[in-house]
């Protein structure tokens, strides 16, 4: 099965006040996080610094080396669907644009942030 490492890179977009990504192969601009999922993100670039300028979040559904966070799929909610993370206790709500990704929602999302160097 060949590798399924998707790449966005998210950024701060203070007039939305929310983390945002644009992706010009799937025609996603300016889609932001809502509903739990930047309390998450702030979560996994804490180590990163600047993160809010921007920075790369790897993510698949099976697990790749060096995964920070697993988010479990806990339900469908309005054609989006929710995540939690245990460590720390968190929920968050991925809009509908995750089927730009996925064919369907997957049991469990891995990611990780990276440094994005410019």
């Amino acid at each position: 099965m060949p590798n399924q490492i998707q790449v966005i890179a998210p950024y701060w977009l203070d007039s939305a006040g929310t983390w945002v990504f644009d992706d010009v192969a799937t025609d996603l601009v300016r889609e932001p996080f809502v509903n739990g999922i930047p309390a998450m993100i702030d979560d996994l670039v804490a180590e990163i610094p600047n993160a809010r300028d921007g920075f790369l979040m790897l993510f698949s559904g099976s697990p790749f080396p060096g995964y920070q966070k697993r988010l479990e799929w806990v339900r469908e909610e309005m054609g989006g669907n929710w995540y939690q993370t245990d460590s720390p206790a968190m929920q968050g709500w991925l809009c509908p644009a995750l089927f730009r990704y996925f064919d369907e929602a997957p049991g469990e999302l891995y990611v990780k942030a990276e440094v994005m160097n410019l």
